[in-house]
Formats: structure tokens, sequence, C-alpha cells
């Protein structure tokens, strides 16, 4: 086993291992500046175009129009927090506060997907959404997707990371 990690620090394992942790992170800020611009732009028409959303919730839900603006709201914060920068300086250490307002972003965009899931749902049994024409076998494909916006948004803001 020695002999193995000799070779590879000879090797360039060590810079090869480097090179692998910088791409993970290249990924991880695209996907985060990804995520940020598609949250932004989807709050926005919330507000651009409010029939869809308000076509798209429940007849159950009480207060549709509030209920769109503070989901459109929500995706607009949400998606400025994944990116930007630390907008105040924290009386405590940089380290500390690192990635505050980021985490914070997360935690609510999560909470947002998942509060939005019934729509989506209620778009599903309807087999159709408001202002498109989409097959019903796409609204039922949507749902499982919602969980990949869940788990890019936890990796971008709130996993676990060596650098950042």
């Amino acid at each position: 086993m020695e002999r193995v990690a000799r070779t590879l620090r000879r090797s360039g394992g060590e810079d090869a291992a480097h090179l692998s942790a910088n791409a993970v992170n290249l990924a991880r800020v695209t996907l985060r500046w990804l995520l940020a611009i598609f949250f932004i732009a989807a709050g926005a028409n919330h507000f651009r175009s409010p029939q869809i959303y308000l076509g798209m919730m429940p007849p159950w839900l009480p207060w549709p129009e509030t209920l769109n603006g503070i989901s459109g709201a929500a995706e607009i914060l949400g998606g400025a927090g994944l990116i930007w920068p630390q907008p105040w300086t924290w009386p405590w250490s940089d380290a500390q506060a690192r990635g505050r307002l980021r985490r914070g972003a997360g935690w609510g965009l999560l909470t947002l997907l998942v509060a939005i899931f019934p729509a989506n749902l209620h778009v599903a049994i309807q087999g159709k959404m408001p202002g498109f024409d989409f097959s019903p076998m796409v609204l039922w494909w949507r749902l499982p997707f919602q969980a990949v916006f869940m788990a890019a948004v936890w990796w971008v803001a709130l996993a676990q990371r060596r650098t950042d």
C-alpha cells in the first residue's frame, strides 16, 4: 500500500486529486448559478404571468393571489441568495460567516419546493397546465423532477464541502 502511495505521489496523484476537487467545485458553482438564474426567472414570471400559476393551484388552497406572490418572491430571493456575496461584515470571523446567506437560501428553496408540490400534483391530476399544451405524461414526469431540483439545491447550498 505504501508503494502505491509513493507511486501516486511521484506521478502527480496529489495533483490529480487537487484537479478533481477543482472540477467538483467548478461544477457546484456552475450549477449554483444555473439554479439561481432559473429560480429568479421563474419567480419573476409569477408576477409577469400570474394566470399560469393561479391555474395550477388546487382549489382547496386559500388566497391564491397572495400565495402566488409569496412563492414568486421566495423564488427570487432564494435564487439571489444562492449567488449573492455576503452583504455585510459579520461581527465574528469570516470562517463562521461563510455561506450563511447561501445556506438560508438553500433551506428556503427546499421548503418552497415542498410547498409547491401540491400545485404540481394538481396539474398532473388535471392533465393540463394553463398556458401550455403539454401531454399529461410530461406533467407526471415533472413530479420526480422536483426531487432532482431539491437534490441540486441541497448540493450547492447545504452539502458539507472542503472548500468554497
